[in-house]
């Protein structure tokens, strides 16, 4: 549906004032967007570094906005959605959309029922380099594409409950979900997922996972992420072979942007939970913009409800392959 009076700026509150709500502001800056923010903790201190209005509770936020945007911890997505989309409310969540199955189909279902729209931030569909890839799939630059490798390493989030795979669902439904999304993106449907996890004997926030994905149309997909020790570097990296050629790209080795020494200590400060962007536009501006103007003109997005409700499909189908030692079908 689109946004009542398009030359009006957008009422756009943000739920949750952390880490990953940062990245999503700065977008919706540029659209010139009315902020206003509610959160358990640290709304103040958002408010002043972005210009926001803060709200005492999650009812008086509702009653004062356009647009939802959800930064939430993963365990409580699900009913913030179900309250926005009640209060008329159109919606952007962070991913995961939801943490269960059921949960992000309930989500989706009640969005299409009430006629509000509801974006998952599947944010690296924003990354330059993963675009270009998914336009050469599409367009058959490498023919017919047969095996997907996505590899995805950083540090573990500061915070502990990351860890706890019961309020996040661990690396593959927090970190690993980016790469089940990009392999179902270019390759499609998935009929079965293979899983292992190994977390060190050490500390369970180093740990790594790997998931293999067979899709309908027959391609195999390999995930491979790692939750490293602090200070561990941000990396990304992808390789896509057709029956015509074959795509790869790794953010160490082929960064785009070369930075001198004070850059690179500059960079070296980061948290090594959330890829460096510095060397490039922003993929969560251009998410947002993405959204925004989707919610304006009534148009499409590159990213859907139904995507996002399918990401957390196979990556639950993961965890329960990492729980049970079998091949799970989807």
């Amino acid at each position: 549906m689109p946004h009542e009076d398009p030359a009006a700026p957008l009422r756009v509150g943000i739920i949750g004032t952390g880490g990953i709500s940062r990245a999503h502001t700065p977008g919706w800056i540029e659209t010139g967007a009315e902020l206003h923010c509610h959160s358990l903790e640290g709304a103040d201190a958002f408010a002043e570094t972005f210009g926001a209005t803060v709200h005492a509770t999650l009812e008086e936020l509702l009653a004062a906005v356009d647009v939802v945007d959800v930064c939430t911890p993963t365990p409580v997505h699900a009913e913030i959605v179900h309250q926005a989309l009640d209060a008329g409310k159109d919606v952007v969540c962070e991913k995961p959309l939801a943490l269960t199955t059921e949960d992000a189909r309930s989500v989706v279902e009640h969005a299409q029922r009430v006629g509000r729209t509801l974006f998952p931030a599947h944010v690296v569909r924003f990354f330059p380099q993963y675009a270009a890839a998914q336009r050469a799939v599409e367009t058959g630059a490498i023919g017919q594409i047969a095996v997907l490798r996505f590899e995805r390493t950083g540090s573990f989030p500061t915070q502990p409950w990351f860890g706890d795979e019961s309020q996040s669902g661990g690396i593959v439904m927090d970190q690993m979900i980016h790469d089940i999304d990009q392999a179902i993106w270019l390759a499609g449907p998935v009929e079965r997922v293979y899983a292992q996890q190994s977390i060190s004997s050490e500390t369970d926030t180093v740990r790594t996972a790997h998931a293999v994905l067979t899709h309908v149309g027959g391609a195999i997909s390999h995930c491979r992420g790692l939750w490293g020790a602090p200070g561990t570097q941000f990396r990304y990296t992808f390789d896509l072979a057709g029956d015509a050629g074959r795509l790869q790209y790794d953010s160490a080795g082929d960064p785009g942007v070369v930075f001198d020494e004070v850059a690179t200590q500059r960079q070296s400060t980061g948290d090594g939970f959330l890829p460096d962007v510095s060397g490039m536009r922003s993929p969560y501006a251009e998410e947002i913009l993405e959204f925004a103007a989707a919610l304006t003109s009534g148009g499409p997005s590159r990213v859907s409800a139904a995507d996002g409700a399918y990401a957390v499909e196979v990556s639950r189908a993961a965890l329960e392959s990492l729980r049970t030692g079998r091949s799970i079908t989807c």
